[in-house]
């Protein structure tokens, strides 16, 4: 096996580990057996879950950048406009989604502002515009970024390996809402999809509204 194929199964084997990882502290499960074993620390564990998660990604892009490897494609032309463009727009959707989400809540500072000693996310079911064309927005908006950038051989395995993440982290966090939730996230889940935008698969604000009512 070359260095080169030696290199990209390392980058792979990262992102499956670190994939393994983010997903195990973010199961119910652990998080209960930490919250058993050090209940003082409850507060501060997505803050502290977000900055793990942070540091982790650091060796798994240094592999990354240090052998990129060749060039698959790179967008030439109208394609580029294109894919630029897609990139753009995608970029700019990030910008205002983060305005869905409680971000104090979701970064971790909330629960450790308030003390608060359980593991649940407090977060009420809100379906926002976003939501009620794709279940996982951030997600979907994130490979489109991926996707559109020209491709090595190591940002390929990259993309792979973070698309395969996102699919099996939706599925599993997906359980978590379905459990927190109940019949109001079944119904949602019925009618939009959880990735891929289709026309056809969407809310209506009353739909939406009707939803969190539930």
């Amino acid at each position: 096996m070359g260095s080169d194929a030696v290199h990209l199964a390392w980058l792979a084997f990262a992102w499956a580990a670190y994939g393994a990882v983010h997903s195990l502290l973010a199961a119910v499960g652990f998080k209960a057996r930490v919250a058993a074993l050090a209940p003082r620390w409850v507060p501060a564990y997505r803050l502290a879950y977000n900055l793990v998660a942070l540091v982790a990604l650091l060796p798994v892009l240094e592999l990354l950048a240090s052998h990129p490897g060749p060039w698959l494609w790179r967008w030439q032309g109208v394609w580029a406009w294109l894919m630029n463009g897609l990139a753009l727009l995608a970029a700019g959707l990030l910008v205002v989604c983060p305005g869905t989400y409680d971000l104090g809540e979701f970064l971790g500072l909330r629960q450790l502002r308030e003390r608060r000693p359980g593991i649940g996310d407090q977060e009420p079911l809100r379906i926002s515009a976003l939501h009620r064309h794709v279940r996982h927005p951030w997600y979907a908006l994130s490979l489109v970024l991926l996707w559109t950038r020209d491709m090595s051989t190591a940002m390929f395995v990259s993309a792979l390996a973070i698309t395969a993440y996102f699919v099996v982290g939706s599925w599993l966090e997906e359980r978590k809402l379905m459990a927190r939730f109940g019949p109001a996230y079944g119904q949602y889940m019925a009618k939009v999809p959880g990735l891929v935008p289709r026309p056809w698969r969407r809310l209506s604000k009353e739909e939406a509204k009707a939803l969190e009512g539930l």
